[in-house]
């Protein structure tokens, strides 16, 4: 599978401290320090190249946008990335899932904790 050249995942309401405990576990990033009204910024690692991440409060129907910046991951793709963060911290995460230019710009896949994953068209 071919990397993404970047990860962006979008979070249900998720405590801040889960959130700062997967980002180490995941990346060994710091606590995400504010960076603006409603962002939040932190750095991690992985494949021993520097990982920025930033959350942005809010960013659709309550749910925050968590981008991490580099096609060095642990996730090749978005969907990875969703699987993982929504069994870890056991809420609802949405991505583009394998969004392709020409495609639907509102077709998202959403992952549940349960591990259940579908298509959904958001904004809804």
């Amino acid at each position: 599978m071919e990397r993404y050249p970047d990860i962006e995942i979008y979070l249900a309401h998720t405590p801040v401290a889960a959130l700062n405990a997967w980002l180490d576990e995941t990346l060994g990033a710091a606590a995400l320090t504010p960076a603006g009204k409603g962002r939040w910024r932190t750095q991690g690692t992985c494949h021993g190249q520097a990982v920025p991440v930033l959350l942005v409060e809010n960013a659709a129907d309550g749910f925050a946008s968590l981008w991490f910046d580099s096609d060095q991951t642990p996730w090749a793709s978005d969907q990875q990335a969703a699987q993982s963060a929504a069994k870890t911290l056991a809420i609802k995460v949405r991505c583009s899932g394998s969004w392709s230019p020409g495609d639907d710009p509102d077709r998202f896949l959403q992952v549940l904790p349960s591990g259940e994953e579908g298509t959904i068209h958001w904004p809804s």
